[in-house]
């Protein structure tokens, strides 16, 4: 893989790492000459007749790339030209001959993958430890934005920035309700915009296996970077020379949620019978960015089973997947892992698993300096003015008669209010007879 050798910067001044650079020929491309011809049969059975512009821009290939194998694939009478214009064989219009068709089948029955020829495994390698999350630049002011709507003390806001900056794994913990889910998305949120883009392929492979990586579901497409000036963009796409592969995918760094729904076979290849190739897990895809599990120890699968399954990536940084044939891959864990949970940690790990574990942060219940504030930023945010003597009925009636003040308690019981309000058709507002109403309705039945 050839590598720019000029670090770029999106429109806000984030770093974006080194591109991939447009292969110049079959061998940069690190792809065989029987490996891109069945992609070319695959495509042309599955497409039909295509202009050679046209097939090198849906494989992602410079044309360059593949005029080779498709002068093999014509020469043995695989391929045929129907006709074309005076500016060479880049728009020729190529279709299989009988003979091809018989061949692209066979190539179908294989593997049916078609679409962005993939990268080999090494290059995939090679550009993720160039874009890894250990040591992303992260600085109090830097985590103001993302944090700005959390109600943070300043001992916790400082415990996440040196887990950031470490890009290990991060266990936040604490009863339900105040705020670990938030804390664990605005981590998210700053990385995946402060921590600039990185780079995905399509599709990598390894082994003759073909594994997708690029997930519009999960991947955001980042096109913000300025690279070139308008006339060197202009002067390389006609060169097709220093241009970035078009086998990878400009992303803002992942950042992935899950919940109860995670199980063991979402960790592994989620191989397809029918095309004979294979989607990346749920996790690999995270690899640059953030992997948060919520409600830990609440899934489908065991805290144990779910650790044991992580132990290792987690101390030695890479992973093994295993294909259908048994063979294991080794690709890289390179991911900020965060769990959140509310259960208690001692009943859900043991030591040998929390020490592989950098960075802990206990979220308790809010003291009542904090509660206030909390309280006052979500009256504002519902347009609502501030009445201390709401608060004051709470900790009278409730939360000094052992009921545990929650950060989302100010949400829910000022969110209650304001349907009360929107019921009765009265403008939102804030009364202390109202606060008594809207936590009879949802507090009363805990106490």
């Amino acid at each position: 893989m050839t590598i720019s050798r000029h670090m770029i910067a999106d429109w806000e001044g984030n770093p974006v790492p080194e591109a991939p650079i447009s292969p110049e020929s079959m061998k940069e491309s690190g792809l065989t000459m029987g490996f891109i011809c069945d992609m070319i049969l695959r495509t042309i059975y599955v497409r039909g007749v295509m202009l050679g512009r046209d097939l090198g821009q849906y494989m992602c290939l410079p044309f360059k790339v593949i005029r080779e194998p498709l002068q093999f694939l014509k020469n043995e009478k695989l391929i045929q030209v129907d006709g074309g214009d005076l500016v060479g064989d880049v728009s020729y219009r190529f279709s299989l001959t009988d003979l091809g068709r018989d061949r692209a089948k066979a190539a179908m029955e294989q593997c049916a993958y078609v679409g962005p020829a993939p990268v080999p495994l090494d290059d995939y390698v090679e550009q993720c430890y160039r874009q890894t999350v250990t040591g992303l630049t992260c600085y109090p002011e830097a985590l103001k934005a993302p944090f700005g709507h959390l109600v943070l003390k300043e001992e916790m806001f400082n415990a996440i920035g040196p887990a950031i900056v470490s890009g290990r794994s991060v266990f936040i913990y604490g009863p339900p309700g105040n705020g670990k889910t938030a804390m664990a998305r605005a981590i998210g949120d700053f990385m995946n915009t402060a921590g600039g883009s990185i780079y995905v392929p399509f599709a990598f492979v390894a082994d003759n296996n073909i594994i997708t990586m690029f997930d519009p579901a999960l991947h955001i497409i980042d096109d913000t970077a300025v690279e070139y000036s308008e006339e060197d963009a202009t002067v390389r796409k006609l060169l097709t020379t220093g241009a970035v592969d078009q086998r990878w995918v400009r992303i803002r760094r992942p950042v992935i949620v899950t919940g109860g729904e995670l199980n063991l076979a979402m960790l592994d290849l989620r191989y397809n019978q029918e095309s004979k190739f294979y989607q990346a897990p749920i996790h690999f895809k995270a690899n640059g960015g953030v992997f948060l599990i919520d409600d830990f120890g609440r899934q489908l699968v065991t805290p144990k089973d779910l650790l044991n399954r992580w132990i290792l990536p987690l101390e030695d940084r890479h992973d093994f997947l295993t294909v259908a044939s048994g063979k294991k891959i080794q690709v890289p864990f390179e991911q900020l892992i965060i769990f959140s949970t509310n259960l208690d940690p001692k009943s859900l790990v043991d030591d040998a698993f929390l020490r592989r574990i950098r960075h802990k942060v206990g979220v308790y219940a809010p003291g009542r300096d904090v509660y206030e504030r909390i309280f006052a930023a979500n009256c504002k945010r519902l347009g609502m003015s501030y009445d201390p003597s709401s608060v004051d009925y709470l900790y009278e009636r409730y939360y000094t008669k052992g009921r545990t003040p929650r950060a989302s308690d100010c949400r829910d019981l000022l969110e209650t209010v304001q349907s009360i309000c929107r019921y009765r058709r009265q403008p939102v507002h804030l009364t202390r007879d109202l606060m008594i109403e809207a936590a009879a309705s949802f507090i009363a039945e805990f106490t």
